[in-house]
């Protein structure tokens, strides 16, 4: 049994001879702790030292009287019991009091031993309650104050349905303006929604489900809809009826907004706003399995790059190509039909999907609007743009079985029309996915060569035309399959650029090169003495640290930087920039030699012959086989060698392979050459033997 509470009680009485009696009356009871004081003053002195719990306050005082008495301590202590002592003529004024928060009122003739103790016992008890349930009905009002939900209580036995002030206002209503009901709280919900809300109340009520929950949309007073959370839970009678159901409702619009534009951001481009990959892959795939089903119809994937739009964005800025790209997307959306896709993969390439084409024909149509439409340029900050792509066209029902292959296949076709010039069309076919099959394989067996160092040097003689002697090489690198034996570099080079195994490919050819020559030159000693040719990929000059590599294997080898040249073409030029000439330029500076391959071949030769210092140039093998006639080829190594010698550039003829050939290039003063007429690629062994035998040609 729990020990009993002492209770503390300050009498507040001016008689001595009641005072004497109550005191009495309280000694006797178990649990009571008596103070006294004389007066109203003395008493809320006392009382705001605070430890009391019962006051026992007489209506007849000297410093005050009746209720007045009263209403003074409630207003100063409402956190004390109190009990009223009268005498007969005082009911009426006590009754007063206990209706204005008395705990109770006891006549002073009729106290005793066993009513007062018990009086003042329940009124502490009651007093105590009575506080904890105000607070607690506070607390409940200030979490509804302050809360942003609507409540709503839904009594079923009376079929009435009460809706907060809050639950109104989340919809733009004064509390007047809806009834509280079933009716009116389904009224407000869109029609859309109003189903699914009563089928789940319904699963609730069921019991299938422990609580209620649905976001659902509902109609604001002006008009808009307003995503809301409705929650609640059903209370039930002894037999499992559902008698009454409360619940909240929380306004979620912001949070459903930022879902949907996170879902919109998922599946669209940022710049453009157009379809996304993973978008347009998606609607291929509804596409793909409405085929399979017999309910679709054919359709066409259209795989769209920007050629040379990386010159738009080096020469104009990004700002340029980036509206240049928005301007093309609107471009291409008023080229389609509704319910065609237009999307943007990514940097400057563009899909567009295309539903019911029944043939490549039709496939190739839209292709060409899509490049008709381009023929005019494009207007952007004061700027005329012009564009031209190259497109690849991929047609559903073929070998593609998943959205990712047809993708890949119109990808594929799309790079074989920028092989063919640019500006193109081609239809993807199974010959064009086998050869990406073959290439594929191409590319891993090449990275395992790169990291296994499966590659040997051959070396072609450089010889002087006027002397015929050898005066220095070119470096030809070969890999060493192991199934298909030697393979020469017109046959991988492109794939190690394509993946940028051309850099330590790169490398390891320049170490070797290098190596090689200080061998030979110290050997086979001449003046001036040999020198080695290598060609080099710019991407290894992109490279910050290139001009110490270079000055690194020329110290490891011992070779004299003169004894070195770099061939580049022109297109190292035009694709790297700058910053790769610089590079190139930094190391002609300390005596490494620079020369132009392919010279001719190109667009812009002669601007950068006039920008850049070069110490040689060679003249392509198309135009000196063309030399044994009258034609423009014999015209055009003419006018390189005059050139090249106001210049004051040293040439190389390559591709010699006929006497006529080494006869007229000898009349035109031409002042080396190489070709099969002299030897082809030698190994190193061979390549010795044959300046051992002192060759004059």
């Amino acid at each position: 049994m729990a020990e009993q509470r002492t209770v503390s009680v300050l009498l507040i009485e001016d008689d001595p001879g009641d005072a004497r009696l109550i005191r009495l009356l309280l000694s006797r009871a178990r649990g009571c702790a008596l103070e006294h004081v004389q007066r109203l003053a003395e008493g809320l002195e006392r009382l705001a030292a605070g430890g009391i719990d019962v006051v026992l306050l007489d209506f007849s005082l000297p410093d005050s009287r009746g209720i007045e008495s009263f209403r003074a301590l409630r207003d100063a202590h409402p956190e004390v019991a109190v009990i009223v002592l009268t005498s007969l003529d005082d009911d009426d004024v006590a009754l007063l009091a206990v209706t204005e928060g008395a705990q109770d009122y006891l006549v002073k003739r009729d106290v005793d031993t066993r009513l007062l103790p018990r009086a003042v016992r329940y009124a502490a008890e009651r007093h105590r309650a009575e506080l904890a349930l105000r607070k607690s009905e506070e607390r409940y009002a200030l979490a509804v104050r302050g809360a942003n939900d609507g409540l709503w209580d839904w009594d079923l036995e009376r079929d009435n349905l009460f809706l907060s002030p809050r639950w109104k206002a989340m919809l733009g209503y004064e509390d007047g303006e809806v009834s509280d009901g079933l009716e009116s709280w389904l009224g407000l919900v869109e029609d859309g929604d109003r189903d699914t809300l009563r089928s789940a109340l319904a699963t609730h009520f069921d019991g299938d489900a422990a609580n209620f929950e649905l976001e659902h949309r509902m109609r604001h007073k002006d008009g808009h809809q307003v995503w809301v959370l409705t929650r609640g839970v059903a209370v039930r009678d002894g037999k499992g009826r559902v008698v009454r159901m409360v619940g909240s409702q929380s306004d979620i619009t912001a949070r459903k907004l930022a879902e949907q534009q996170l879902v919109y951001d998922a599946f669209h481009d940022a710049l453009t706003g157009l379809a996304n990959r993973a978008l347009l892959l998606d609607r291929m795939a509804v596409a793909m399995a409405a085929g399979r089903r017999g309910s679709g119809n054919p359709f066409a994937l259209l795989f769209l790059d920007l050629d040379r739009f990386k010159t738009v964005n080096d020469s104009l800025g990004h700002v340029v190509g980036d509206r240049l790209l928005v301007a093309i997307a609107r471009q291409l959306e008023r080229l389609v039909r509704p319910g065609d896709t237009v999307a943007r993969l990514g940097g400057d390439e563009f899909a567009v999907l295309v539903h019911n084409v029944r043939d490549a024909a039709a496939a190739v149509h839209v292709a060409e609007r899509v490049q008709a439409s381009l023929v005019a340029p494009f207007a952007i900050q004061g700027q005329e743009v012009f564009v031209n792509m190259s497109i690849g066209i991929a047609l559903s029902g073929e070998a593609a079985p998943d959205p990712e292959s047809m993708l890949r296949d119109a990808d594929l076709a799309m790079y074989r029309a920028k092989d063919a010039g640019r500006g193109r069309y081609e239809v993807f076919d199974l010959e064009l996915h086998r050869a990406a099959l073959r290439l594929l394989k191409l590319e891993t067996e090449l990275r395992r060569a790169v990291a296994a160092g499966d590659f040997v040097m051959h070396y072609q003689p450089i010889i002087a035309l006027d002397g015929g002697k050898i005066v220095g090489f070119e470096a030809l690198v070969r890999w060493q399959h192991a199934e298909r034996g030697l393979i020469p570099p017109a046959r991988f080079i492109a794939v190690a650029e394509e993946t940028g195994l051309i850099a330590p490919l790169g490398w390891f050819v320049l170490d070797q090169a290098c190596a090689q020559a200080a061998t030979w030159q110290r050997k086979f000693p001449a003046e001036p003495p040999l020198f080695m040719s290598v060609n080099v990929s710019g991407k290894l000059f992109k490279q910050a640290t290139a001009v110490d590599q270079v000055l690194g294997i020329l110290g490891r080898s011992q070779l004299p930087p003169e004894s070195l040249r770099l061939e580049v073409t022109e297109n190292v030029v035009l694709e790297h920039g700058e910053t790769v000439m610089q590079r190139l330029l930094e190391l002609r500076a300390l005596g490494v030699q620079l020369s132009i391959d392919d010279f001719g071949t190109g667009y812009s030769s002669l601007s950068y012959l006039q920008r850049f210092r070069y110490d040689s140039l060679k003249i392509d093998r198309s135009f000196v086989s063309g030399i044994e006639g009258a034609g423009d080829s014999r015209t055009i190594v003419e006018t390189i060698l005059n050139l090249a010698s106001h210049l004051g550039i040293g040439v190389v003829a390559e591709g010699v392979e006929t006497a006529e050939q080494l006869s007229r290039l000898r009349q035109m003063g031409c002042a080396l050459g190489q070709g099969f007429w002299f030897a082809q690629a030698l190994d190193v062994p061979a390549a010795e033997e044959l300046m051992a035998s002192s060759p004059s040609w």
